[in-house]
């Protein structure tokens, strides 16, 4: 994980609070240009963290197949 960079659950929760605020309807142009920048961001972030997180379950399962055999 790099410096600063959120857990899976600490960007789900902030992109949960940027929809909400969006969903407000309070949000300049300005503000909603750049929490819809951060939100995809978190998003991307999360699709990587779940991929990697499914290959390394993959890899641990293949070597418990191999150790079984």
């Amino acid at each position: 994980m790099q410096k600063n960079e959120p857990s899976y659950a600490e960007a789900i929760a902030e992109v949960e609070k940027i929809l909400a605020h969006l969903e407000s309807g309070v949000m300049d142009v300005d503000g909603m240009s750049a929490a819809v920048k951060r939100a995809a961001d978190l998003l991307q972030l999360c699709r990587k963290k779940l991929h990697d997180t499914e290959q390394s379950v993959k890899k641990a399962m293949g070597e418990k197949d191999e150790q079984n055999e």
